[in-house]
């Protein structure tokens, strides 16, 4: 059975549709969209995501929601060349994964609906100026975790770099200076450049073109 993704690419749903393409796995992109209320509507609530967001998969009858922890189970199940390799890793790859969540996220998104998503009227300046001043010291920790290195995990590429810059790099559409950064801005675009998210990219910003 074909993997089902729903989610509009410009959301969320990118960071699984890189993994997807990172992983050579066949999938559905079914483009629900908030936007147009359609995380609300009850069927998606009452057979996909109860919560009404996205991204969330159908993997043969395994519904699972939340973009981070689906890259995980992921990997975990279709991993090959970027399979983790011991538990060792699979404990650093959850961790920063919640890093990503807990400590990097918020303070994105702050700056992103006050600085793009909301219409001007709406936007708090000083909201985003306070978050952009909170996200200087989980970008600290993140800055010196990738002194003399290529990856977070070992030598290779990996679901915890994937599932941390799918958050970090939205920084850059916030106009968050990364220049006190350089080996985390280095690193995003190392990310960046690869073709499976550059293969994501397209889809979101097509997606970003047609809601436009």
């Amino acid at each position: 059975m074909t993997l089902k993704i729903y989610g509009t690419p410009a959301s969320r749903t990118f960071r699984t549709l890189w993994m997807a393409n990172e992983l050579g796995i066949k999938y559905e992109n079914i483009p629900v969209d908030f936007r147009k209320g359609q995380t609300r509507a009850p069927d998606y609530m009452g057979k996909v995501n109860p919560n009404g967001h996205i991204p969330a998969i159908d993997d043969d009858g395994c519904i699972m929601w939340e973009s981070l922890a689906i890259n995980l189970y992921l990997a975990k199940k279709h991993g090959g060349a970027m399979a983790l390799k011991s538990p060792q890793e699979e404990g650093l790859a959850t961790q920063w994964s919640m890093w990503a969540l807990t400590e990097a996220e918020p303070p994105i998104v702050n700056m992103l609906m006050n600085r793009v998503m909301l219409p001007e009227a709406q936007r708090d300046a000083a909201a985003a100026n306070k978050a952009a001043e909170s996200l200087k010291a989980p970008m600290t920790v993140l800055n010196n975790a990738l002194a003399g290195k290529q990856w977070l995990i070992g030598n290779q590429f990996t679901v915890a770099d994937l599932n941390v810059s799918g958050v970090v790099s939205t920084a850059r559409r916030v106009q968050f200076d990364l220049k006190p950064y350089p080996n985390v801005d280095a690193w995003i675009t190392r990310c960046l450049s690869r073709p499976a998210a550059q293969a994501a990219d397209k889809l979101r910003q097509d997606a970003m073109k047609q809601a436009a």
